[in-house]
């Protein structure tokens, strides 16, 4: 809601104030990865409006204990796992970590690992896959292994131009004839998180003119509800506040093209 807010250059003070209540109350409580992001970027989205340091009044050593915390979902493979118990690495999780670090002003650690553990996850269509043991590359897990490969790239270069071209190519590939991107290769049907993620990591690719921005627009229309919001998909009858973000941040990537 945060984001899809600040988009929409709507964070006053009203907001910003009763958000930093609920985000100090939860700065005690234990959470996953997805959820600790969150918490994170929650807490710079109200303090970039104009609102208050939530984190101000932190103990002096939270980062540290974080970080410890965040180490401890290290997995053999070099990846992180939802949490201190799993024996592999996940691709959305391990990106997910990176920007916690990157949100704590950290340098991951052990990058050359994590660029191991990434690049062990792509696959000869040209995308990446969220666990090993998959075989067939899906848009998400490829918009997650592309984004912990920019977070790196300060520490290790730019991604492999091999890699970068063959994002590229099976991104394109995903588009359905509603004009919105499919989760993978197998499904009929677009979604608009897969559409939202597949276009975000073309523009950082530069490469989204490789979508038809027509038909991608169309599509975000069509699963606009009309009273506000928008549906994950056509065949989505309700509407939430994440697809609305997604929508949102479609209809900002293509806009003006």
């Amino acid at each position: 809601a945060l984001r899809g807010l600040a988009i929409l250059d709507a964070l006053d003070d009203r907001i910003t104030d009763r958000v930093a209540k609920f985000l100090r109350n939860s700065l005690a409580r234990e959470a996953a990865v997805v959820d600790f992001f969150s918490l994170l970027y929650s807490c710079l989205l109200v303090q970039a409006a104009g609102g208050e340091d939530v984190l101000s009044e932190a103990p002096a050593d939270w980062p540290d204990r974080v970080a410890a915390t965040l180490e401890s979902f290290r997995t053999k493979d070099g990846g992180y796992a939802k949490g201190p118990a799993g024996n592999s690495g996940s691709t959305y999780h391990t990106f997910l970590v990176a920007l916690c670090y990157e949100v704590l002003g950290r340098t991951v650690p052990r990058p050359d690992e994590l660029r191991s553990f990434v690049l062990s996850r792509r696959r000869e269509d040209g995308g990446f896959v969220e666990m090993a043991a998959m075989r067939r590359s899906g848009t998400n897990p490829t918009a997650a292994g592309v984004g912990l490969l920019k977070v790196i790239e300060p520490q290790l270069g730019p991604m492999p131009e091999e890699v970068r071209r063959g994002v590229i190519e099976f991104l394109a590939e995903m588009p359905s004839d509603e004009g919105g991107l499919r989760a993978n290769g197998r499904v009929p049907l677009a979604d608009l998180l897969s559409t939202f993620t597949g276009s975000w990591t073309l523009a950082e690719l530069g490469a989204i003119e490789r979508l038809n921005a027509a038909k991608v627009l169309s599509y975000a229309d069509e699963v606009e509800h009309p009273p506000g919001g928008f549906h994950g998909g056509l065949w989505d009858d309700g509407y939430d506040v994440e697809y609305t973000f997604y929508g949102l941040g479609v209809l900002g990537l293509f806009e003006g093209r």
